[in-house]
């Protein structure tokens, strides 16, 4: 999994935090959920991320991300390296039964099963790096919407927003109900702090 799918998973779940209210009218025989217009005469207090932009600038989320890529280059070439090392054992085994060099065809077996085995052994390898990196995408994903929801939160409580969408699921919005640049200086000074 790349950084690009993890910051959609991100997406979607920061899509998801809402702190809405909904004004409530009761019925003859039951209570029936009115949904809020957004104007004026409703007060209700809507504003939109734009999740894109907040990750690409936030301190922390580069940080992980840089890790992670550290983390898949240096997989890339351990990984490299022993493959080559396989290929040419097995250029030198082919090397070796085209010339009839090996005393005996159970010599030959023998080493084919040796090189096989590695060849296992690096294909569980490679996916056991494959796996580490996915996981390690999904933490991050995950560390990134838990750090965002909180901070939404703490940050809402003076700011009163009925909602806070994310600007992907938005076909128009006025750029005045825009917060990323606020929440970003908020997310990066709390970074900042915990990292002196």
């Amino acid at each position: 999994m790349n950084f690009k799918s993890a910051s959609s998973i991100l997406l979607s779940a920061v899509a998801v935090i809402s702190l809405c209210q909904c004004k409530q009218q009761s019925n003859d025989a039951a209570q029936v959920v009115q949904p809020q217009v957004s104007d004026a005469s409703t007060g209700l207090k809507i504003a939109y991320i734009d999740v894109d932009s907040l990750l690409a600038n936030y301190s922390y989320y580069i940080d992980l991300r840089d890790e992670m890529l550290r983390k898949e280059e240096n997989y890339s070439l351990l990984l490299a390296e022993e493959r080559e090392k396989i290929e040419k054992e097995i250029d030198d085994f082919n090397s070796k039964l085209q010339k009839g060099i090996f005393s005996s065809e159970e010599r030959a077996k023998s080493e084919s099963n040796r090189i096989a085995k590695k060849q296992k052994a690096f294909q569980e390898k490679a996916e056991k790096y494959s796996n580490e990196l996915d996981e390690l995408g999904l933490s991050n994903s995950q560390k990134m919407t838990d750090i965002i929801t909180n901070y939404l939160k703490e940050f809402n409580k003076d700011k009163g927003y009925n909602v806070i969408l994310s600007k992907a699921s938005l076909l128009l919005a006025d750029d005045s109900m825009n917060i990323t640049a606020q929440v970003l200086e908020g997310l990066n000074a709390e970074y900042n702090k915990t990292n002196k």
